[in-house]
Formats: structure tokens, C-alpha cells, sequence
């Protein structure tokens, strides 16, 4: 038996009845509800200055000029790169002035209502919407005056959505009726190209996300889909799939709430689920503009959620290419095409033994040196290579190492050098933080453009010399600096943060860690946010906000997501909310994301367990006996599934939006991470299987007009909850679409309310309204 000396006994029942004090004692006021709204983003956002520098390039120089939020109110500032001079775009006082009197309304020169505002350097003239009217400024002469919007007569031809206009002006194709139709710019003669299309096969288009009708007896029309079409450089020809919507399948969504009338309405939206072989499906032509001949290329139909667009290639606009993928996304495949044959022809084919990422590809072709630019995880992390056109085979790894290539942002063909983004190439910083290079395509001079320790957010100038870089980290205020390409040497300073009135408001910068991942050997990553009326000596329950979906970083790792969120304001209540990344998620080693591979319903739970449970024992403060979790979307999968999973340790979860189960889930996700076609591991992951676990407080939340997540979704979970006899919280909120929000933040405030009831204990404030 082991002796514990009787003074530490004691201190321990005392510090035990001094913790149940406190955890009895907890109570939540009016005060910190308001203290919460504060920190909501859409408030919290008014408490930050010159935050950030968004670049509007001139296309021929390297000027820009940027719309600035200050203590004065909205500012408009012109920079010259070349000339290193930074300005104000305008007098803003004259500006103000001379507008007052047009509009009759006196106008204050830091809130101009200036929509739309374009600006052309060549002229010194900027043009902007107010009033319902359009607007011109001599900047040289501060002349003002309306412009008279152009008369169009054909209402065929007016909608942007469905014309493109080929690459020299002198033809325009729309579709109508189903059909392309092609017009002579000049001439004003129009050409029908196509006669067979219907309403289940269309001509130039692909399905967006969610194609509405209305149903039923106030029946409405679909919008027409966009035209999709693409030109040749010589605009001789132009490419265009067929959409054929014969064998596809509807979802449909019941408008409880219509707005007007007493009967509900329903909708419907073509969407095929995980596995099914009844979708729509995509056959290419190829028009020739003077013939008006249509050729069919030679492969298809392909099924329409994978495929990609025909591009067009090669002096003279001699080829085509196109990216698709096989279902489960085991493969992706380079295809040409002749355009005058129709044949088809592989260029490349890259095969995973888990799944080639859509997310993560780059695929840029070089005609003129017959190569291509292609990402590729072959070797386990995400790098450039260079292929050979002709002859499909890798000529050049350009990149290489523990590191992944985010995307290319240019391609300097005369020069052979590439500018991407990456992280985890410098070994002193969270892997996760975005930095610029440059390489050469034989790999080598690899260079590091942006060396701060932050995440770097870029925009180059038309002519890639220069770029803009706003860099911040969740525990560091953005800067914003211009920066020449060659060597990331700095041109100027741009702007620094003001957030004093953050500060002053009580906000402190959220806590990055890093820890080991449920192996013991891999890191992790996470936050922690403290109320900021933090006390050590109190004792906090625990809130994991989790997103494990496999495409996504749930960690904020800048400034912006650090202060900007959903946490902070929930910390505020008297909570520690925590973030982490676990195995299985986004940003890393193919190894490391490929966890999740069929495996969805890993959630990353053992991580973040372990994660919150070592925090605990470095911060005593956090009381593990009470850790709550939430999550939106596959974090509402997430929520939900952690209570169910794991009831010893979860006491209290909100669940909103979530995919419960994911045979019903849009079928290109699942299919991407649990493959395809849907096995027994699809039944084996739902959440509906452990409704009968369920042991704490569970809140499902859903908006009954979810074109993303179907409402089926938790109407099935609260099925499976009630067939095993559980006792739990559910809100449908009407109207409301995927993301839930609202001008008076009522599921916000409904979360708050959960989280403040069941897991802290104590009595939410009913019945508060957010402003």
C-alpha cells in the first residue's frame, strides 16, 4: 500500500471541495452575454483598422489601389510600385463635395457610397455606382459625371450568364431554348449551331450545385444553367459538352415557411448520391464557327461529376486536353483530343492506391515546349513535377522534401522558373504556414520570397515584378508590405494593424500548441481561446470546435481566422474552447491525410481526447470531468458521432448541419474519402448505428432548405435517437439554408444557450437578443 503523508491528504480534499465550490458556484450574466455578442465577427470586426491590403492591379502597370477600413471611416490609397509612391487615390473631401451635389445629400468624404468603383491608370479615371446611377471621375480635373448605361434591344443576348464572346470580338455564342446559337458582332446575323436540345439535354452546360425548381401547383422554371464554353485562341472553333440529364436523380426540400401563402412548397434539385450509376452524364462537340459543323469527340459520356472542361492548346489552336477523374477518384487522367478527328488520345494517367486529390491539383500545359506542370502526391507529399506532352513520362521532379506545394501561382515560360505556395519547408514554424518560393524547372535556386515567421497571403501585379503580401499569425497582428519578385526584397511598407480597441475590449491573442498525435511520434496542431476575463484560479468546462473533414484545416493559423470566429465568443461564457488538427485531416503528408481514407468515422476522436486531457495537465484549469464538443457540416458528423462514440468522455454536443450518414451525402465527397462504390464501411460509419450510446446532452440543428446537407440527414439521426429510446434536443429552422445564420444570430445564441445550460451548469440568460 502506498502512504501519503497526512498534510497532503488534506490539501488534496481541500483543493477538491475549493474546485466543487467553484464548479457548484458558476453563474452566467447578462454581462457575459454581451461580452460574448461583442466578440461575435461581424462586431468584433468594427474594433480592427488596416487590418489588411486587398490589391486591385492595373493591367498594364504596376499600379494598384486599395479600399482601406481606418478610425476615420473608408479610405482609398493608390500605390506605384515602380515609383515606390504611395497616396490617396483622391481627394476624398472634393470627391465628397462635388458628389453631395448631384445626389443632393451631404455625403461624409469617409463613408462614400462608391459601388463598383473601377479605376483606370492610364487615364486617371475611375468609374463607380451611386444613387442607381454610374458615375465618372477626372481624377486630373475632379470632373463628376453620370454615365448613360448602353441600350439593348435583344433580351436573347443580354444576360451574362449565357454569352461568351469569342477571343477576337467578332462572334458571340448564347444558348436558347436548350440550343447555341452563334452571332456575327458585327453583322448582327445569328446562326443556329445546335437543333436537338431539350429540356434533359443541354447544350454548354454542367450542373452547378444546386439547380432549383419550384414544384407542384405554383410549378416554377429552373434558372437557365450558365453557358460553359470554351474558345479556340483563333476563334475558328469552340468546344461545348452536352448535358444530358436523362438517368439523373432529384432531391427535393419542403419550404415549410413559404414567405407567402399557407401551403408549403416543395423544391427540387438534381443531386446523385454516393454510388449511384444514375447521374447525369457529358459528351464533348467541337463547333467550327465558319461551317458551323459540329464534330463529336471521341470518348463519353462521362459521368458529369467528374469530369472536367476541354481547354484549348497548340499553335493554331490545334488540340485539345482535359483533366477527369474515375469515380472514388482512384485516378486522374490527362486526355487529347483532335479537334478535326474527334479522336481521343491519354497523355498521362496517375493512379493512388487511396485517391488522386481534386483539391490539390495544379495541371498547367507549356504548348510551346510540348510539358506540362502538374501536382502529384506520388511520393507522399505534395510537389511539382515536369512531364513530357508527348510522351506522358515525368522528365523532372521540381520539388521535393517533408514539405507540401499548396498551388503555383505563376509560370515564368521564358525564364523556367515557377513561383508556388507551401508549408512545413522551414523547420522553425508551424507546418501549416503559407510561404512563397520561387525554383527553377530543373529544381534547382529554390528560394524563399516571404521569410517572416506568419501565413503569407499573396497578390501579384499584372506582370508578376511585384507583389502584395499580407502576413499575420493568430498570435501576431497582419502586416501589409509590397514586395519585388525577384528576390521578396521589400519595396514598402503598406499598412500595420490597429487593434488597440481589440485590446482595450479585453480580446488576447488565442494560444497556438503543439503536441503528438495518438501514435506518440507525429505532431499536431491546435489553439486554445480563453475568456478574456480569464481567472487561473477558477475552474473552466472544456468546448472542442471540431472539423474533421478531410479537405479542411480547422486550426486558424492567421490573424483574421484567430479573432474571427465562433470560438472566441463561446470562450467568453466561461469556457476553454479548444481547436486541433488530428490525423486524418488537410495540409500535411499524403500519410497523414490518407488516416481518413474509408475511414470518416475516425473523426479523429483518440487526438483530440488526448489533445484536451494534455492541456489539462499543463492548465489544471481545464476541468475534464466537463468537455463539450460542436461542430457544422462534417463537423456536425463530427459533434454528434463524438458523444456517441465516446459518452465517457463527451458530455454535451451541438451538432448542426451534419452528414450522419454519408450514402446521403453529395456523392463526390464521400466517394473522394470513402471511395467507390459504397461498401459496407459507408453502413458501418453512419451515426445513426450508435444512436443507442447516446448518454449526455445532444442538440441536432438543421435548416430545412439545406441544399448542401439535406435535412433527411438529422430527421434520420433523430429517428435512430428515437427508435433507441434517447432523450435529446432538436431545431429546425425555417428558411434557412446550409450555413444557419441570421441577423439576430439565434442558433449562435441557441449553442450558447446548450453549452451554458448542460455543461456548465448554470442558467443561460433566456431569451437574449443579439445586436
Amino acid at each position: 500500500m502506498i502512504k501519503v503523508p497526512a498534510k497532503s491528504v488534506t490539501a488534496f480534499i481541500l483543493a477538491g471541495m475549493v474546485l466543487a465550490t467553484a464548479v457548484q458556484g458558476q453563474t452566467v450574466t447578462k454581462a457575459d452575454y454581451e461580452r460574448a455578442n461583442r466578440f461575435l465577427w461581424e462586431n468584433v470586426d468594427t474594433l480592427v483598422f488596416r487590418s489588411e491590403v486587398d490589391p486591385r492591379w492595373d493591367d498594364r502597370t504596376p499600379v494598384f489601389w486599395y479600399e482601406l477600413d481606418t478610425r476615420r471611416g473608408t479610405e482609398y490609397v493608390l500605390v506605384d510600385a515602380e515609383n515606390e509612391l504611395k497616396k490617396p487615390l483622391f481627394d476624398h473631401v472634393a470627391i465628397a463635395r462635388g458628389l453631395s451635389e448631384l445626389l443632393d445629400k451631404k455625403l461624409d468624404p469617409y463613408d462614400l457610397p462608391l459601388e463598383e468603383l473601377e479605376y483606370r491608370h492610364a487615364d486617371r479615371v475611375m468609374t463607380f455606382e451611386a444613387g442607381n446611377q454610374t458615375w465618372r471621375v477626372d481624377l486630373q480635373t475632379l470632373d463628376i459625371r453620370e454615365v448613360e448605361a448602353p441600350a439593348t434591344d435583344d433580351p436573347d443576348w443580354v444576360s451574362e450568364r449565357l454569352l461568351s464572346e469569342s477571343p477576337d470580338g467578332r462572334w458571340t455564342v448564347t444558348r436558347k431554348e436548350y440550343n447555341l446559337w452563334l452571332k456575327n458582332n458585327k453583322s448582327g446575323r445569328t446562326f443556329q449551331l445546335t437543333d436537338d436540345g431539350t429540356g434533359k439535354q443541354v447544350y454548354g452546360a454542367s450542373l452547378p450545385w444546386a439547380w432549383k425548381k419550384r414544384e407542384g401547383p405554383t410549378e416554377g422554371e429552373r434558372e437557365p444553367l450558365r453557358l460553359s464554353v470554351s474558345w479556340s485562341e483563333d476563334s475558328q472553333k469552340l468546344v461545348a459538352h452536352k448535358l444530358d440529364l436523362t438517368k439523373a436523380r432529384k432531391m427535393y426540400l419542403l419550404q415549410n415557411v413559404p414567405g407567402e401563402g399557407f401551403r408549403a412548397r416543395s423544391y427540387s434539385y438534381y443531386r446523385a448520391l454516393p454510388g449511384e450509376d444514375s447521374v447525369a452524364t457529358q459528351v464533348p462537340f467541337v463547333f467550327d464557327v465558319k461551317t458551323r459543323a459540329q464534330k463529336r469527340l471521341q470518348v463519353g459520356p462521362y459521368d458529369d461529376i467528374i469530369a472536367g472542361q476541354w481547354r484549348w492548346y497548340g499553335e493554331g489552336s490545334n488540340k485539345l486536353h482535359m483533366l477527369i477523374h474515375e469515380r472514388g477518384y482512384g485516378s486522374a487522367t490527362l486526355l487529347e483530343a483532335n479537334p478535326e478527328t474527334g479522336k481521343v488520345d491519354t497523355v498521362f494517367r496517375e493512379v493512388s492506391d487511396t485517391y488522386v486529390d481534386p483539391n490539390k491539383i495544379h495541371l498547367e500545359i507549356l504548348p510551346e515546349t510540348e510539358e506540362v506542370i502538374w501536382l502529384s502526391e506520388r511520393d507522399g507529399w505534395n510537389h511539382i513535377y515536369l512531364y513530357d506532352l508527348n510522351s506522358g513520362e515525368v522528365k523532372q521532379q521540381v520539388t521535393s522534401g517533408e514539405f507540401v506545394v499548396y498551388d503555383i501561382e505563376h509560370i515564368d515560360r521564358d525564364n523556367r522558373q515557377i513561383l508556388f505556395t507551401a508549408g512545413g519547408r522551414e523547420s522553425d514554424r508551424d507546418p501549416y504556414l503559407e510561404h512563397l518560393y520561387r525554383v527553377n524547372f530543373d529544381g534547382s535556386d529554390l528560394q524563399l520570397l516571404t521569410p517572416e515567421r506568419a501565413t503569407h497571403d499573396i497578390t501579384f501585379s499584372s506582370d508578376h515584378q511585384y507583389f502584395v503580401d499580407n502576413f499575420s499569425r493568430v498570435d501576431m497582428k497582419p502586416r501589409s508590405v509590397l514586395r519585388r519578385t525577384a528576390d521578396g526584397s521589400k519595396v514598402m511598407d503598406l499598412e500595420t494593424a490597429d487593434i488597440k480597441d481589440l485590446q482595450a475590449a479585453g480580446w488576447q491573442y488565442p494560444e497556438p500548441f503543439k503536441l503528438k498525435a495518438r501514435d506518440g511520434k507525429t505532431d499536431i496542431y491546435g489553439v486554445i481561446y480563453r475568456p478574456s476575463n480569464f481567472d487561473p484560479d477558477k475552474s473552466y468546462p472544456v468546448i472542442d470546435g471540431t472539423y474533421s473533414g478531410p479537405q479542411a484545416v480547422r486550426t486558424p493559423k492567421s490573424f483574421a481566422g484567430g479573432y474571427r470566429n465562433s470560438d472566441q465568443p463561446l470562450a467568453e461564457l466561461g469556457f476553454i474552447v479548444i481547436n486541433v488538427d488530428g490525423l486524418g485531416t488537410a495540409g500535411r503528408s499524403k500519410r497523414f491525410q490518407d488516416y481518413s481514407w474509408k475511414n470518416l468515422g475516425d473523426i479523429g476522436g483518440p487526438d483530440h481526447i488526448k489533445t484536451i486531457r494534455e492541456l489539462a495537465e499543463r492548465y489544471p484549469y481545464m476541468d475534464t470531468s466537463r468537455v463539450g464538443i460542436y461542430g457544422h457540416s462534417a463537423g456536425g458528423y463530427d459533434a454528434a458521432r463524438a458523444i456517441l462514440k465516446y459518452p465517457e468522455f463527451y458530455k454535451v454536443a451541438v451538432s448542426s448541419s451534419g452528414n450522419h450518414d454519408h450514402r446521403v451525402a453529395k456523392a463526390w465527397w464521400p466517394e473522394l474519402y470513402m471511395d467507390y462504390p459504397a461498401g459496407p464501411h459507408y453502413e458501418e460509419q453512419s451515426n445513426l448505428n450508435l444512436a443507442g450510446n447516446l448518454e449526455g446532452k445532444l442538440l441536432l440543428v438543421h435548416g430545412d432548405m439545406d441544399d448542401n446537407v439535406h435535412p433527411s440527414e438529422t430527421y434520420m439521426m433523430a429517428n435512430a435517437l428515437i427508435e433507441a429510446g434517447k432523450n435529446f434536443d432538436m431545431l429546425i429552422m425555417p428558411n434557412k439554408t446550409h450555413g444557419l445564420g441570421g441577423e439576430n444570430n439565434y442558433f449562435t445564441i441557441k449553442r450558447w444557450n446548450y453549452f451554458v445550460e448542460h455543461l456548465m451548469g448554470a442558467e443561460p440568460v433566456w431569451h437574449y437578443a443579439s445586436e
